[in-house]
């Protein structure tokens, strides 16, 4: 799969929080919604509440003016991974897979120990996932998912084609769920199930195996 399908986990502005709770889905008045997936709501003020929780760890880091600075699309990139949660859990459910509490507490100590201890993998996370300290259960089960429907759809993730054969099990399921957002933040692209004209700050939903980090730059 080409960079611009993975999308990750996994969107304009730090200023999002605080604006009007105004919004129109497909031309649809739609008071507080910032999406609409599957005939279900994500509230503008879920994704605030999201930027909310990254700005204040974000100001709690010795690096937290350069960490904003960085992560100037953290409400659009906190939509687009609502949304993708939401796509992902449709893929897996095609393909009958599931993921239990207990596979994602192995996956945070695997992470936790390939990071070099808790501590870091917060850092790391925050730094260049824009994922806050509560949120990184919900990353890891993304990458948890992730890894089982591949395996479900026979796919090697590390190969071209395994690549995509899960992107178009993520564009059918994007496809059957009707996406629909809330023009401020953009179009939804259902062939890349990403925001349209959003590239994430990160890759690592469908590239990294099951115990993986981001790593800088990526």
């Amino acid at each position: 799969m080409h960079r611009r399908r993975r999308t990750a986990l996994t969107v304009s502005a730090a200023l999002l929080v605080g604006t009007p709770l105004l919004a129109a889905c497909g031309g649809q008045a739609q008071p507080g919604a910032a999406a609409l997936v599957g005939g279900d709501r994500i509230e503008v003020s879920t994704v605030q509440g999201q930027v909310a929780a990254v700005r204040e760890a974000q100001s709690e880091s010795r690096d937290g003016d350069q960490l904003v600075d960085k992560s100037g699309q953290l409400g659009r990139a906190k939509l687009h991974s609502l949304i993708f949660d939401r796509i992902l859990d449709r893929a897996a459910q095609d393909a009958g897979v599931s993921v239990t509490r207990g596979e994602v507490q192995e996956m945070r100590k695997a992470a936790v120990a390939q990071s070099g201890g808790e501590a870091r993998l917060l850092a790391a996370m925050l730094q260049q996932s824009w994922v806050a300290p509560d949120q990184i259960d919900a990353v890891l089960r993304e990458q948890v998912q992730l890894t089982k429907l591949a395996q479900a759809l026979g796919a090697d993730l590390r190969q071209p084609e395994g690549q995509k054969i899960v992107g178009d099990a993520l564009s059918k399921a994007s496809k059957a769920l009707k996406v629909d957002v809330n023009p401020r933040y953009g179009t939804w692209n259902d062939q890349q199930t990403q925001l349209a004209d959003y590239k994430a700050p990160w890759i690592n939903q469908v590239t990294k195996p099951a115990g993986a980090v981001p790593e800088p730059g990526l």
